[in-house]
């Protein structure tokens, strides 16, 4: 069970990257999702990218974790790079402009990948 909220935790905490450019863009990464799935069905190639595609895809494995007995240790590690991709970006531009909402943004995500390494390391719950 602390497996299944482990990765629970790991797309919810996903969803609230901040991003920020220009003077006055900003968007939380799930607000930009609801705008990659309403773009998707109108003009799908405007969102094929693999910034757009692989942290989506990171977030359907691991919520298909979360039907499955015992999340699988190998689709969790490979939801974790897919959304990994994506937030470490993030967390490294943070880091390199000092913008401080972008980095703290990305931490409840990292914090929650530690978690869920040192619960497997532990060989608690996952197969």
């Amino acid at each position: 069970m602390k497996s299944k909220i482990l990765n629970l935790l790991l797309v919810i905490t996903s969803l609230f990257g901040y991003l920020e450019w220009g003077k006055d863009n900003h968007t939380f990464l799930f607000q930009a999702e609801g705008e990659v799935f309403s773009q998707f069905f109108t003009n799908p190639g405007s969102v094929i990218h693999p910034f757009v595609l692989l942290p989506i895809l990171g977030q359907v494995i691991l919520v298909s974790t979360l039907f499955q007995t015992k999340p699988n240790k190998i689709l969790t590690y490979i939801g974790i790079a897919c959304l990994g991709l994506l937030l470490g970006l993030m967390f490294f531009i943070g880091i390199w402009d000092l913008h401080w909402k972008i980095l703290f943004s990305t931490l409840p995500f990292f914090v929650t990948v530690f978690l869920v390494i040192r619960n497997f390391r532990k060989g608690e719950g996952f197969k």
